[in-house]
């Protein structure tokens, strides 16, 4: 036990030094030295990671150790080329993040705590779907919902110039919906209709809850006008639709629904319009002198990719804030620029550990509600993962949606945290041990030896 102690706390203790040299070397190339708001900021994150890994051990003793130090290194990444993004554009983005990722800890530390079973969260389905839908229709609210860059997906906190993206944290109580509603109701939407093509359509009356998670999603890509957000709920739900079932047709309608309402969409509404012309034609001269919804971003991060090569321009000497928004939707990109191809292939292994682990999860639990819950927040993750990354590489559209724990912006960090908090949470139940065979067949006998003893005595052969 003490040496697979050592090796967990190794892991951790790897992915620490790597972000302190990341950060070291790029503030020795930009400013010259280690400024001390940031040395402090970063002994407090790294001191409240200890406390969470030694709150993991005396509480989920069992949990998975590979996620957090993966989510680590994926925030110190991250974090460190905000704050160099921050030194070419005078601004302070990265030490803010820092003090979003003290704060997901200690929510973190919280939960690791407190919720010592997850399948409470089932007895609060309900509850979960009404404070999920609240969350995201409350930027339609008129005077509290805002506009950024075309995409009414943000809240203005009262009495601050801080905003909120409610999507980040309603994505989280869908997920309790989903998988309980799918949990209770999995054997009716199992049950196969008519083949078609060689696959066995579901029945016409159990296409109700599919028919109305594509309105809502439908309803925020026309409403908020956020491409990203709608697709992840959708696709989230299908994809926990057919862990529950194990029915591929699932998957079909729910491609086919989804693509012919974003082809109408796009075809009827701008601003969906423009992210596809700029996906298609990313070169034109006209897309990119275009104001809004043109591919100046697209191309930009582009060329960023292709400066950084095989090992990258080095830390702190590419440029990646040229592009727009280097340091959120396009943080990938600003990687890629200064790392180079290796480094973002190591950002996507990084990412790839998180989501093996959270499936070798989902599929080692025995309880329903935890294999669908399991699977549809670590498949939520890998979407946005490869959404991002496909609209920076041009393999689909553009969505908005950011790279979790790497990207600026305290709402998806927090939300993203948590998401990792419960899965280390779901780990545990899954890796803990059963109870013995042999003790068990020897309770069994030694009570089917006292019954055949009553029995003889009351024979009176005793």
């Amino acid at each position: 036990m003490i040496q697979t102690r050592l090796r967990q706390i190794s892991l951790l203790l790897f992915a620490i030094v790597i972000g302190f040299v990341a950060f070291f070397q790029m503030f020795e190339r930009t400013t010259g030295g280690f400024p001390t708001n940031y040395a402090i900021s970063l002994g407090i994150v790294t001191a409240l990671y200890l406390v969470l890994w030694a709150l993991t051990i005396r509480f989920q003793p069992y949990a998975s150790q590979s996620i957090m130090p993966c989510v680590l290194l994926l925030n110190a990444i991250g974090t460190m080329m905000i704050a160099r993004i921050d030194h070419a554009k005078d601004t302070a983005v990265g030490f803010r993040q820092l003090l979003w990722a003290a704060a997901a800890l200690v929510i973190c530390g919280a939960l690791i705590v407190a919720l010592q079973d997850y399948r409470i969260l089932r007895r609060f389905s309900y509850v979960s779907m009404v404070v999920g839908l609240i969350l995201l229709l409350s930027p339609m609210i008129p005077g509290l919902g805002i506009d950024i860059n075309g995409a009414s997906v943000w809240i203005k906190i009262p009495f601050t110039n801080s905003t909120v993206q409610p999507a980040e944290f309603a994505k989280l109580f869908l997920a309790f919906f989903f998988a309980a509603y799918l949990f209770d109701h999995r054997d009716q939407l199992a049950v196969g209709g008519k083949k078609f093509l060689g696959i066995q359509l579901p029945r016409i009356k159990d296409l109700g809850p599919i028919i109305i998670i594509w309105g809502v999603s439908m309803g925020v890509l026309i409403i908020q006008h956020d491409l990203g957000t709608s697709l992840m709920f959708f696709a989230m739900f299908v994809a926990m639709l057919y862990v529950s079932t194990g029915r591929k047709s699932w998957i079909v309608i729910g491609l086919l629904a989804f693509a012919g309402g974003a082809v109408a969409a796009s075809s009827i509404f701008s601003h969906v319009g423009a992210r596809v012309d700029a996906w298609l034609h990313p070169f034109d001269n006209t897309l990119y002198n275009q104001e809004f919804g043109g591919s100046y971003q697209i191309v930009n991060g582009l060329f960023g990719l292709a400066s950084g090569g095989l090992a990258g321009t080095g830390l702190g000497q590419g440029h990646p804030d040229i592009t727009p928004f280097a340091n959120s939707d396009y943080i990938y990109a600003s990687v890629g620029e200064e790392l180079g191809l290796a480094g973002i292939l190591a950002v996507l292994m990084l990412y790839l550990i998180i989501i093996a682990s959270g499936f070798i999860t989902a599929m080692k639990i025995k309880d329903g509600f935890g294999k669908l819950l399991a699977s549809g927040l670590v498949f939520t993750m890998a979407f946005q993962v490869f959404t991002v990354v496909g609209g920076i590489t041009l393999v689909i559209p553009l969505t908005g949606l950011t790279m979790p724990y790497m990207a600026a912006g305290g709402s998806s960090l927090i939300a993203n945290y948590v998401l990792a908090a419960l899965l280390v949470v779901i780990s545990n139940a899954a890796n803990k041990p059963e109870p013995s065979t042999d003790l068990s067949e020897t309770f069994q006998y030694e009570a089917l030896a006292a019954l055949r003893d009553h029995e003889l005595k009351e024979r009176g052969v005793r």
